[in-house]
């Protein structure tokens, strides 16, 4: 339990602390580009023309709305995040509590020593359990979150406290309405979580040399690594899945002209493929222009 206290205080603060972060990167995602392109240099500097990065949007939000306008949906995040941390570190405990038989403990703990790539698998296996079961009981709140995001688009206020919220979703679209986008989410979440730990194991097994002089730290290095290419490879999931929790929900960010109206979420991976935009919001400086586009200044995005 006091495990379980402490993950959801650190976690509470790095939400806390990225929640700007997050926000501007969902603007991204949809779509919206309030301030026009303007003369930069790569990081090659070379002089092109460059989207406004993190920093240039944060001030201009805060121009807007304030200080405070940086942490919409952070409520909402607040309770995923707890809520998710709770779930996750019971359902790993009853996982636990299944397997806990002698015979089973025994043949546990001679994978765990062996080291094999069956015990690799198990071990995921355990995680993507404990994190899928976490995704579905907290992604009511992952949609309610980007949604008071997106209001900052149309500058509605159809989304004001969790509360409400809850009530607007189910009176317009049902309890539906407060799982739009998981399919994407959930299945980008596993693919990340086995492409990390199969290609950590890998590179841990055959490239690393356990006799060489600090090797924890140097698998520990690798697992990040491993973590940081899944994540990109991965990351259209996450795209399609913020694009459809918002799609058709009444708001200016998630109907024509920043969002064509999806039927589901294969069709806006499908729309999104043919424009070029899979990678988009992936980046939050360096941001270049994308081919072929025009920059509508009355619409603030890019046709």
């Amino acid at each position: 339990m006091a495990d379980t206290c402490g993950q959801v205080l650190l976690g509470s603060g790095l939400t806390v602390l990225s929640h700007p972060l997050m926000y501007i990167k969902v603007l991204v995602q949809v779509g919206h580009e309030p301030l026009s392109p303007t003369l930069g240099r790569n990081m090659f500097g070379r002089q092109v023309y460059q989207l406004p990065g993190l920093f240039a949007y944060a001030k201009h939000i805060i121009k807007i709305d304030g200080k405070s306008g940086l942490f919409k949906g952070l409520t909402p995040r607040l309770c995923a995040g707890t809520i998710g941390t709770i779930v996750h570190s019971r359902v790993l405990q009853v996982h636990t509590y299944l397997i806990s038989s002698p015979s089973q403990m025994v043949a546990s703990s001679q994978k765990a020593e062996d080291g094999s790539l069956q015990h690799v698998v198990n071990e995921t296996t355990k995680e993507m359990i404990a994190r899928s079961c976490a995704t579905i009981i907290t992604h009511p709140f992952h949609v309610i979150t980007l949604r008071c995001m997106v209001q900052f688009i149309g500058r509605e206020a159809k989304y004001s406290g969790v509360f409400d919220s809850i009530v607007t979703i189910y009176r317009e679209e049902g309890i539906l309405g407060f799982f739009a986008g998981l399919i994407p989410r959930l299945l980008g979440d596993v693919l990340s979580l086995w492409i990390c730990n199969m290609l950590a194991h890998f590179i841990n097994t055959y490239a690393i040399d356990d006799s060489t002089s600090h090797t924890g730290e140097i698998k520990n290095c690798s697992q990040a690594v491993t973590g940081f290419f899944a994540s990109m490879l991965t990351y259209p999931f996450v795209l399609v899945s913020n694009l459809m929790a918002v799609n058709n929900c009444g708001l200016a960010g998630g109907l024509p002209p920043y969002a064509a109206l999806y039927p589901n979420w294969l069709h806006c991976w499908s729309h999104l493929s043919r424009e070029g935009n899979m990678s988009r919001g992936n980046s939050l400086f360096f941001r270049k222009l994308p081919a072929g586009k025009t920059y509508a200044v009355e619409q603030k995005r890019f046709f």
